[in-house]
């Protein structure tokens, strides 16, 4: 399989990613073109010319000597090597450079690009690199070449790929320039064999590519899935590209026609927008056809509207869902919660009277930008900010979020296995959700994240305390499944001896949690004692007490009866109540809500008329459910004795997923006070619920 066969993106091809930036550059001229040698000192060599107008595109005022030094130190030290395609080795740094330009990488690390296999592979050392080209340009090609050295696959040695990720984690521009050199290499795949061609593939499917997701480099990302995609399902690659070709010959384009009207909307807003029609790559296509069916010509694009401001994006939307049919379940607003790799948009799609859906992206021009080229958007790391008086400090150069979350990983990591394993399942996670935190902020987790790995999240290692959750409002246990838009409100213990459960790893998705879990975990051996030995020294259940003696004074309207309160809803003033007759002379008294009492009017039983008396004492069954923790019964009962009750008899349950279920009963001097202590149960830590009894069996 050629190279251009495996490359969607090819003159001559449908679409792809690079072609929306630009013609592909001609590499093979280019680099037969370096061999007639060094320009002179003061000329910019005619092969990274083009280099330079993409530079130059992003940023104007650019300084260009540096490119040009790097570029002749590159072509002499490379001068007679050639690359397996039978090409001169100088156009891979060239192309690798390229594309970095084309996304909008700063000076330093285009330099760093053209120079990335100088240390590799030719008699150049770092130490020259750094006196020629600066300590930036040095740290980025020493990144590179130990990047060079990871073995990605399975066999991957755990600790060496760590020690290669750290050093590279602490400056981004590292991996953008390793993202770039494996598309270039992709690109160029077909003179390998095929076996070794599905080798690499493999590795780029479940490694770089998800790094590219998770750095936001949406350009690089699409292109090495369709490359991917051509290599390892062939057939469903060329069945892909039949579809795109089959719509492209299609006489109507209702996706151009939608994009007609949307401008004609906008202009009559006075909204200036710029609306385009982007193709879905090869990958994407697949995916909708997999989950559609057949295709509708609106399926094969999407429409994008990018404007000046964040408020336009608003605009945009609001005359869109006003002047046409929108699709609701499909709008989401990433500018107001940004994607963990900074990716903002507004989505939403409009519908025909035919049918025909158009899905629409709304953003700003810098938006799209960083939509596009993702960490290679944000520039030089070591710049100060704006509004940052420290000179040449690093400002943030782990952003985004995920590559400094990673950088924490590797710290906690009781093992080098560990984190290796752990990275790699979060890879795997290619769907995030955004959560709301009840104070208005966010936290981002993948799909499938519970309860355990928004505490983690939010709180580090101090999540070791947490004892619950609201999600929407509702209690919720930790091991929850989160929905994207759900808001979780955690509930910390007080006390600074709680401590995880191994049971949370079941229920730990993120690298976050599970490797702060088993952190602890390593440090406490104790915690994995048998069951029994753990429970030796929890406070063993108390005999359940009688429910049936009575309590409050109760007047029956049946002469020589007595009264006696039913255990299963235990009513107490002013609770209506009715009762029935059963042997002995005995009337069960019942609350009117009780279960029971549908249950045996439906069977016929007559109903005898009971009243509260003068007295005000009562007895009543409360049951309680908490998370465990130390020392929550003596807080517990100190509460319910506050209250004026005394305790009976009480049952506590064996912890059960960290929940506790207790049973009391107990007497009050008047019933008035029940209300009351309820809400004091509920107000110790730990407590979430407290519910009178319910009947537990059928009958009276």
């Amino acid at each position: 399989m050629s190279a251009e066969a495996t490359n969607p993106a090819t003159p001559g091809s449908v679409a792809g990613p690079a072609a929306r930036w630009r013609a592909r550059i001609d590499l093979r001229r280019l680099g037969r073109a370096a061999l007639l040698g060094p320009a002179a000192r003061d000329r910019l060599p005619d092969a990274i010319g083009h280099v330079v107008d993409a530079h130059r595109a992003h940023h104007p005022s650019a300084d260009i000597e540096p490119l040009r030094r790097a570029y002749v130190l590159a072509e002499s030290s490379h001068r007679g090597q050639m690359r397996k395609s039978g090409e001169p080795y100088i156009t891979h740094p060239l192309a690798v450079t390229l594309i970095l330009a084309e996304l909008g990488a700063e000076t330093t690390t285009l330099t760093a690009s053209l120079l990335h296999d100088t240390v590799e592979d030719t008699d150049v050392t770092l130490d020259q690199v750094g006196e020629q080209f600066g300590e930036e340009v040095r740290y980025l090609v020493d990144g590179v070449t130990k990047l060079e050295k990871v073995d990605y696959g399975a066999a991957a040695e755990p600790e060496t790929f760590r020690k290669m990720l750290v050093a590279t984690g602490s400056d981004v521009r590292v991996m953008s320039i390793k993202l770039a050199d494996r598309l270039h290499n992709m690109r160029t795949l077909g003179v390998m064999r095929p076996e070794k061609q599905a080798r690499i593939a493999k590795v780029t499917r479940d490694v770089l590519i998800p790094l590219a997701e998770r750095l936001g480099v949406q350009a690089l990302k699409t292109e090495l899935e369709d490359l991917v995609f051509a290599i390892l399902h062939p057939e469903e690659y060329e069945h892909t590209r039949e579809l795109i070709v089959d719509n492209a010959s299609r006489a109507d384009d209702p996706l151009a026609e939608i994009a007609e009207e949307v401008r004609g909307h906008l202009r009559e807003a006075d909204i200036q927008a710029e609306v385009l029609i982007r193709p879905r790559h090869f990958v994407s296509v697949h995916r909708v056809a997999r989950k559609r069916g057949e295709l509708r010509g609106s399926d094969f694009g999407r429409l994008l509207v990018l404007v000046n401001e964040d408020a336009d994006c608003y605009g945009v939307l609001g005359e869109l869902h006003t002047c046409m049919t929108p699709v609701v379940s499909e709008f989401k607003d990433f500018i107001a919660v940004p994607k963990f790799n900074l990716y903002q948009s507004l989505h939403t799609a409009v519908a025909r009277a035919d049918g025909q859906v158009a899905e629409v992206l709304i953003r700003t021009h810098q938006m799209h930008k960083v939509a596009e080229a993702g960490v290679i958007a944000l520039g030089n790391p070591y710049a100060p900010a704006a509004d940052d008086p420290a000179d040449g400090e690093r400002v943030d150069p782990t952003k985004p979020g995920w590559l400094s979350r990673l950088l924490d990983w590797q710290e906690a990591a009781p093992d080098p296995d560990t984190f290796w394993s752990t990275l790699r399942e979060d890879l795997a996670q290619d769907r995030e959700i955004t959560v709301f935190r009840p104070d208005g902020g966010t936290l981002g987790l993948p799909e499938g994240a519970t309860c355990v790995d928004a505490a983690y999240a939010q709180y580090g290692e101090d999540a070791h305390a947490c004892i619950g959750a609201r999600v929407n409002g509702r209690l919720a246990t930790l091991s929850t499944v989160l929905k994207d838009g759900d808001t979780v409100q955690l509930l910390m213990g007080q006390d600074p001896a709680s401590e995880p459960s191994r049971e949370w790893l079941e229920h730990a998705h993120t690298p976050a949690a599970r490797i702060a879990i088993q952190r602890w975990l390593a440090t406490h051996p104790e915690a994995d004692a048998p069951e029994e030995d753990r429970r030796s020294s929890a406070p063993r259940p108390a005999p359940e007490g009688a429910f049936a003696l009575p309590a409050a004074d109760v007047v029956v309207d049946q002469p020589g009866a007595t009264a006696r309160l039913a255990g299963c809803c235990t009513p107490v003033p002013p609770d209506e109540v009715t009762g029935f007759a059963v042997r002995g002379g005995v009337v069960t008294v019942h609350r009117v809500e009780c279960s029971a009492v549908a249950r045996m009017k439906s069977g016929g039983r007559a109903e005898v008329g009971v009243r509260w008396g003068d007295t005000s004492e009562c007895r009543v069954t409360l049951l309680a459910e908490s998370f465990g923790r130390p020392h929550l019964l003596a807080d517990l009962t100190e509460a319910m004795a506050l209250e004026g009750a005394e305790i009976v008899s009480a049952t506590i349950e064996p912890p059960d997923r960290q929940r506790v279920k207790h049973s009391y009963t107990v007497t009050l001097p008047d019933a008035a006070l029940l209300p009351g202590l309820m809400r004091a149960m509920r107000n110790v830590p730990g407590v979430y619920d407290v519910s009178r009894a319910q009947p537990q069996t059928p009958g009276a």
